[in-house]
């Protein structure tokens, strides 16, 4: 019986540094792929999987991201990355297609991506320099593969914000890609082990539940400051009704309420406005009390 207890006890302290030494991958497009989720999965398996629908070539533009150093709960939080969060739940009208393990055992490799799709594809290539905010003007149609590479995130609060700031760069980098046909690749490797005893203890994951199981409405846009640097396009704000929301359905509904109650009080003063009584009816003589006096 001990024995049992402990071989149990010591298959559970294998699998939950198991999951520690994970990464998740997530994918979307706005084309159409038959790609099925999963919870866990080999870096083999995932790569396997998206070679095989890269190579129908559906997309015009190939965003392939790299970020070292996180996990599943780097993802779990709500503001940590509002705009990948609406792409993978469904919340983007424009994404056809979303696929993401949480737990992902080893490390897909952002290079053997690219490579597939430089073959297949015939796409060009183009380095987009994180650190600076800033990358070469796309004005062509021609199928391309965006490489961005994010540093290691930091610890501590800073961590949650820069991951942030790494997922508008993104939602406005594919806001300035001359076609709507688009498909990103989102790698992550594990954190090393200084990063893992850094982070809270209560910072835990667990296996049901996914990193973007609660759908988000992201109201206010994260901006992106870059620097302008020679024949560089630096990031800058866009319209004003693109970073903020200013009709929401809290506002819709009130409205409609508005209008009804309005519409109601306009029919009572109507209908009482609308009355006419003579004023011989309140004289005595022609009063109701008269004309009982007349009929004895």
């Amino acid at each position: 019986m001990h024995l049992r207890t402990l071989g149990t006890l010591v298959l559970g302290i294998v699998t939950v540094h198991a999951f520690r030494d994970t990464s998740p991958f997530f994918f979307y497009s706005t084309s159409e792929f038959l790609v099925t989720s999963s919870q866990v999965a080999t870096a083999s398996t995932v790569l396997s999987s998206i070679k095989d629908r890269l190579a129908s070539c559906l997309s015009d533009t190939y965003v392939i991201v790299s970020q070292p150093g996180v996990n599943a709960v780097d993802y779990s939080n709500r503001s940590s990355a509002p705009h990948l969060r609406k792409a993978l739940s469904g919340d983007n009208p424009a994404i056809r297609s979303s696929y993401s393990v949480p737990d992902v055992l080893g490390e897909v490799d952002p290079s053997a991506l690219m490579e597939t799709i430089e073959g297949k594809c015939g796409a060009g290539v183009l380095n987009v320099d994180a650190s600076t905010g800033s990358f070469d003007i796309i004005d062509d149609m021609k199928p391309r593969v965006i490489r961005l590479d994010f540093p290691a995130l930091p610890t501590g609060p800073r961590r949650v914000n820069q991951l942030s700031e790494n997922d508008a760069f993104i939602a406005s980098l594919i806001d300035l890609l001359p076609s709507t046909k688009y498909t990103v690749l989102y790698t992550t490797t594990p954190l090393s082990t200084e990063h893992q005893a850094s982070l809270p203890d209560s910072a835990t994951y667990q296996m049901d539940q996914t990193p973007f199981s609660v759908p988000h409405a992201e109201l206010k846009r994260d901006v992106f400051q870059g620097r302008q640097n020679g024949d560089n396009f630096t990031l800058v704000d866009g319209p004003l009704f693109e970073k903020y929301q200013f009709f929401t359905p809290g506002i819709f509904m009130g409205l409609i309420v508005g209008i009804l109650l309005l519409s109601i009080l306009y029919v009572g003063i109507s209908g009482v406005s609308s009355l006419q009584v003579s004023y011989a009816a309140f004289d005595r003589e022609n009063g109701p009390a008269a004309q009982k006096g007349k009929a004895q």
